[in-house]
């Protein structure tokens, strides 16, 4: 009988768990049952007591549940750290983003722009505040879409029917998403880099198996399938 896993996870990391999924149930007979979100989201639903075996979140969300005493403070394992970046629907013009200007610049030439929840994804809250910084908050205003995670916003922006269509979010869901591709990272003066940490609930139903999953995730020999996945050292 094959075991599930239960999943709380950051919809950063969805691209390294899916690509792992079929060595877990070679390896270990388990499958599993994951849900992937906004961090803001995992972390209701993880208070709400969905069933959750493996929790994956930013690495300071993962520091409150533990002194909170919801997550082992024994098992906490940082998978890298995930960069914020610009994307394009594939087969569109690659706009210049490496300076505010010419950021600004793109975005301003967008027909629309798509980026995460600003109220509880951490890409989301972090562009939201970038697009005040340029000043470009209310003007932008009719043109932006904002979705429940990152990955969404990655989906809808490759099935736009837009002709210059822009999004915002998460290296990784960008890398994870068919039909965009990643133009840059954000200029050095709104970087965001996210560590992103795994670890185990107290009340986790199969801790063992939680615990084997994420040696999986971190061990030397899937180094180079982490970094494909957008996590850096």
């Amino acid at each position: 009988m094959t075991t599930t896993l239960h999943l709380l996870c950051a919809g950063a990391a969805q691209g390294l768990v899916t690509a792992l999924q079929p060595r877990l149930l070679q390896e270990l007979g388990a499958q599993t049952d994951g849900r992937f979100g906004a961090v803001g989201a995992m972390k209701e639903a993880f208070a709400a007591g969905e069933p959750c075996d493996l929790f994956v979140s930013s690495d300071a969300i993962v520091s409150t549940l533990i002194a909170e005493g919801l997550l082992r403070p024994d098992i906490r394992a940082p998978l890298g750290r995930v960069r914020t970046g610009v994307a394009v629907r594939t087969g569109t013009p690659h706009p210049a983003v490496a300076t505010p200007e010419v950021l600004a610049a793109a975005l301003r030439a967008a027909d629309v722009v798509h980026f995460p929840d600003p109220q509880r994804a951490t890409a989301g809250i972090h562009f939201a505040k970038v697009l005040r910084e340029l000043g470009l908050d209310a003007e932008l205003q009719p043109r932006i879409r904002t979705f429940p995670n990152g990955a969404t916003a990655m989906r809808e922006l490759a099935a736009s029917p837009a002709a210059h269509p822009i999004g915002c979010t998460q290296v990784t869901e960008i890398l994870f998403t068919p039909g965009v591709d990643l133009v840059g990272l954000l200029p050095p003066e709104f970087e965001l880099a996210t560590v992103y940490t795994a670890a185990v609930p107290a009340r986790a139903d199969h801790p063992a198996l939680a615990i084997r999953f994420i040696e999986m995730m971190t061990a030397p020999d899937t180094a180079e399938l982490r970094q494909r996945c957008g996590f850096e050292a």
